[in-house]
């Protein structure tokens, strides 16, 4: 054996070995990585893409929450606004009403003072009479001196 013929024997052996590996293993080995390679970088694409739409999202929502807190506060205030109203209103009926049983007493307070006087002009008339019978000591005739009677009520 001669180990120049065997180390170019083992040379022209891996020769083929290796053109045979470039030409059938190698092609699916590299596309095998190629393909792992562009789903690893698909995938951080997707992820990069996720996370800037995430990123938006949570602007969205931030934005979103804000316009809620405004509309929220607007409708307080116009809330507040309208309890104030609804009690300038309630005020106002509240005094006018007053101001209407004032009326309306002040009214029957004088009707029942207009009523006291006639009561007391009739017992003034009624008393007048008996006495002028006492002083006269004869009888006076309501209706026959009716007109004097009423001149001296209304004199009282």
């Amino acid at each position: 054996m001669n180990i120049n013929a065997t180390l170019i024997g083992q040379s022209i052996t891996f020769a083929v070995f290796v053109w045979f590996c470039m030409r059938y293993v190698w092609p699916p080995i590299v596309k095998a990585l190629e393909t792992r390679r562009k789903t690893i970088a698909d995938g951080l694409a997707a992820a990069e893409r996720g996370r800037h739409e995430q990123e938006l999202a949570a602007r969205r929502a931030a934005e979103t929450l804000h316009d809620a807190k405004v509309k929220a506060a607007d409708i307080i205030a116009q809330a507040e606004k309208r309890a104030a109203q609804i009690i300038d209103e309630a005020k106002a009926a509240a005094k006018a009403e007053g101001e209407r049983l004032l009326a309306a007493a002040r009214a029957e307070i004088e009707q029942e003072a207009r009523r006291a006087r006639e009561q007391l002009r009739a017992q003034v008339a009624a008393l007048v009479v008996a006495g002028a019978q006492r002083v006269l000591r004869r009888e006076v005739d309501a209706k026959a001196h009716a007109e004097l009677l009423e001149s001296i009520a209304k004199e009282l």
